[in-house]
């Protein structure tokens, strides 16, 4: 396998820009200063998104995928997906951890009019590869389950786990959940095995009902799906944070600001991080195929729980809306709101910028190249990953 040269354009550029992304946040802006900065980012937004739409030329705001950049090759808006990161900050001290990346990356005053020319435009599409190769892209739980199918990539793949915290956070989240699927409220399959092999004919659920009441058949395993990924905190090999896991949270911050103390090391592994799905739910969950909104109004942890899919690839299962349980003496920790707000966030985005189909063609050239015991050879988009190091410095992958 043959890794891009580290003197590429791209690479260059992803260097400049890991100077001025930076994990510690600067000072806040000023409510002056912010409204200044806001403006003028729109209006970059607004020209590069029209240049863009006027070239077409699929190198631009939309990307044409394969190596033969034929024009039928799916693509995805640069411009849009920048827009929308910043849509998503919660927060004013958010918007200025984005708006202070994005003129620094940019070379530009926020209250400035410099001239919008190719070597602004050259900048501003380098700060939407960066966001997209940092955060959006590595998508774990979709690298996990294409290398379960093919060991030849499992084998690229350094796969590492945490057995016992992986077990305890299992055993939590479902003692939480009362041992139900989030979305159908359906049982767990293990757990009624267990209680008619012990009580018999007078089995009951975690709130006193009979589950002779509930048809055999609807009973399925749960698995344990993390909220954001151990990407965002995988460890290198001097104990401290990789530069690209520092970039991915400091893009973190530009979503809600200070968040990561929630996922901080072993933290990731906690309820709070974590909610109870059947497999298939966990599958698309984890690719950001369904979101999970909060309902205005509603009572605490009450959710709709969406999709972007068709209904029949959800099984006609969504919309749903759901309140998430609570133990009676809080000592397990509820999902945490800020963590699906962020899920959710990332799910629109990915959505609304066509960025999901572009990560579908990466991840099929990965699968592709693991049957056929191929390389990056620029012919696919396996060469993206390779230069990200998630093939040749490993990804975790988790799975319970």
């Amino acid at each position: 396998m043959t890794q891009q040269s580290p003197s590429s354009p791209h690479h260059t550029h992803q260097s400049s820009l890991e100077s001025i992304i930076e994990f510690q946040t600067e000072s806040p802006l000023s409510p002056g200063t912010r409204d200044q900065a806001r403006h003028r980012f729109y209006y970059i937004a607004d020209h590069f998104e029209a240049a863009a739409e006027d070239r077409d030329s699929g190198d631009d705001n939309g990307r044409n995928i394969g190596g033969g950049g034929s024009s039928g090759s799916p693509r995805y808006n640069r411009s849009r997906l920048i827009r929308l990161t910043y849509d998503h900050a919660r927060s004013p001290l958010s918007q200025d951890n984005f708006l202070q990346a994005f003129f620094g990356s940019l070379e530009l005053s926020m209250d400035g009019e410099e001239a919008l020319d190719e070597r602004i435009r050259a900048k501003f599409f380098g700060f939407a590869d960066y966001l997209f190769d940092n955060f959006f892209l590595p998508h774990p739980s979709a690298l996990a389950s294409i290398s379960f199918r093919h060991s030849t990539i499992t084998e690229r793949v350094g796969f590492v786990g945490t057995p016992e915290r992986i077990s305890a956070l299992r055993g939590a989240c479902l003692i939480r959940d009362r041992h139900r699927r989030v979305v159908t409220r359906r049982f767990d399959s293990n757990e009624a095995v267990k209680r008619y092999e012990s009580a018999g004919d007078n089995v009951r659920d975690d709130d006193g009902n009979l589950l002779d009441e509930e048809q055999p058949e609807t009973f399925e395993p749960l698995e344990v799906a993390h909220i954001l990924p151990h990407s965002l905190t995988r460890l290198g090999r001097s104990e401290d944070l990789n530069p690209s896991k520092q970039a991915a949270l400091a893009i973190l911050n530009m979503f809600d600001h200070g968040v990561g103390h929630l996922i901080k090391g072993v933290d990731i592994d906690r309820p709070r991080n974590a909610l109870t799905l059947t497999h298939k739910m966990h599958d698309l969950f984890g690719n950001f195929r369904i979101y999970f909104e909060p309902v205005p109004g509603a009572e605490p942890h009450t959710y709709r729980i969406g999709s972007f899919l068709r209904p029949t690839f959800v099984g006609g299962l969504l919309p749903v809306t759901r309140t998430l349980f609570l133990t009676d003496s809080h000592t397990i920790d509820p999902t945490s709101p800020r963590l699906l707000a962020i899920h959710s966030a990332i799910a629109r985005i990915l959505h609304l910028s066509a960025a999901d189909n572009y990560i579908d063609k990466i991840l099929r050239d990965m699968e592709d190249a693991g049957e056929q015991g191929g390389g990056a050879d620029g012919s696919t988009e396996l060469g993206r990953l390779v230069h990200l190091g998630l093939l040749l410095n490993g990804v975790d992958a988790y799975v319970c």
